[in-house]
């Protein structure tokens, strides 16, 4: 009965118009006041419907929402969240138009993630029209700067934000993302002896002492990496991303960078993270006098001081869970994966420093996300709205 009421006072036509809408305001990284107009538009959303909505200024020109349906207490709280920014249009075709093309819409951030957002407004606006009395309250906050810092959800948390359970609406193709991996860049730098290559025994190969870091890290890191298990993700993982050395040919090569992509699933402590470098280092300065290395954090993954991309874990056994499974059944009639999220989102946020139990599920497949091919299937858009609002309504009992 609760379905039905909610699909009496929406449509998927006038979703899809939303997220025209929202495509249509450009938030792209790097723009001026780069979140401002869509934040305002949905603010102005909220209130057209009677929804209690604050606009919130993390950064200048850049403001979070935060809307509320209040509850008549005693009841709990859910937060559903996800991030007004996006990646640049790059070589995509009118980015911020929505195409639609068969059973797909088209668009820069369609996917990544205001199709999300805009499911998520709809949920609650689909409650209020309903007239459905909650004892909890619903909150619903569209951040800034996820593609970049996080510091709209960094804001959040340092603001006092609570809730007994949050939603990233990050795209899951509506499946359950319980965990998902920690992440930073880190940049190494190998200092050497630059000389004529003619005379390469007077002078140090900063490339050859990145290779041999590499393949330390290959014998001695990487076997413990894989053994960093976690039963749903799987193992931890590093990548070296890139590395850049020397001039010409004709010359010994005085420095080199190599970037790290380093991933570790839950419960494993990024203090150690960084030792794990530090001993492979030391390990090469004791055998080699001429060894030179440093490194850093990347500035691309630098947050604000105190914060990390911390994994996320939700326990399995909690009824956020068990709520979505049931509602997921109730409009798709299928039971939804259990599984997780392959990139890193605001949840490790939320679940590492709020303390909130988070999971990450949203229409949409992060395949496309961030290509010139964006796109989010349609007949995701309406299943998710009431998905939404039914887990809120059951949360807030």
């Amino acid at each position: 009965m609760g379905m039905e009421k909610l699909k009496a006072v929406i449509s998927e036509e006038e979703i899809i118009d939303y997220i025209a809408a929202l495509v249509a305001i450009p938030s792209y990284s790097r723009l001026k006041n780069q979140e401002m107009e869509i934040a305002g538009y949905i603010h102005r959303t909220f209130l057209k419907e009677g929804i209690d909505s604050r606009l919130i200024e993390v950064k200048k020109g850049r403001y979070n929402i935060i809307a509320t349906l209040k509850g008549e207490g005693g009841g709990k709280t859910l937060l559903l969240t996800g991030h007004t920014d996006t990646v640049p249009a790059y070589d995509m075709k009118d980015p911020f138009k929505l195409n639609i093309k068969g059973n797909k819409l088209y668009g820069r951030g369609v996917a990544d993630m205001k199709g999300s957002l805009a499911c998520m407004i709809f949920s609650m606006i689909a409650i209020k029209r309903a007239k459905v009395k909650l004892k909890g309250d619903v909150l619903f906050a569209g951040v800034i700067d996820e593609e970049e810092g996080s510091s709209g959800t960094i804001d959040l948390i340092e603001r006092g934000i609570k809730a007994d359970a949050a939603i990233v609406g990050e795209p899951s193709n509506l499946n359950l993302c319980v965990a998902h991996r920690g992440l930073e860049w880190f940049e190494f730098q190998f200092h050497g002896k630059t000389v004529h290559g003619g005379k390469q025994s007077e002078g140090i190969n900063a490339i050859l002492k990145a290779s041999d870091f590499i393949q330390r890290c290959e014998e001695k890191l990487m076997p413990k990496i894989i053994d960093e298990t976690h039963n749903i993700i799987g193992f931890s993982s590093m990548n070296y991303g890139t590395i850049q050395g020397g001039t010409q040919p004709s010359t010994v090569p005085g420095d080199c960078t190599l970037k790290i992509d380093r991933r570790w699933v839950p419960g494993v402590d990024y203090e150690q993270v960084v030792k794990d470098f530090e001993d492979v280092i030391a390990e090469l300065k004791n055998e080699d006098k001429n060894f030179d290395c440093s490194f850093k954090v990347m500035k691309e993954s630098r947050m604000k001081e105190g914060y990390i991309h911390e994994a996320m874990e939700i326990d399995l056994k909690h009824p956020i869970l068990s709520m979505l499974r049931k509602s997921t059944e109730t409009v798709q009639n299928k039971t939804p994966e259990t599984t997780f999220f392959p990139a890193w989102t605001d949840g490790g946020l939320l679940s590492s420093y709020a303390k909130i139990p988070t999971i990450v599920f949203g229409p949409g497949d992060l395949k496309s996300a961030h290509s010139a091919r964006e796109y989010l299937a349609k007949d995701q858009i309406l299943p998710a709205t009431l998905i939404y609002a039914l887990v809120a309504m059951d949360v807030s009992k």
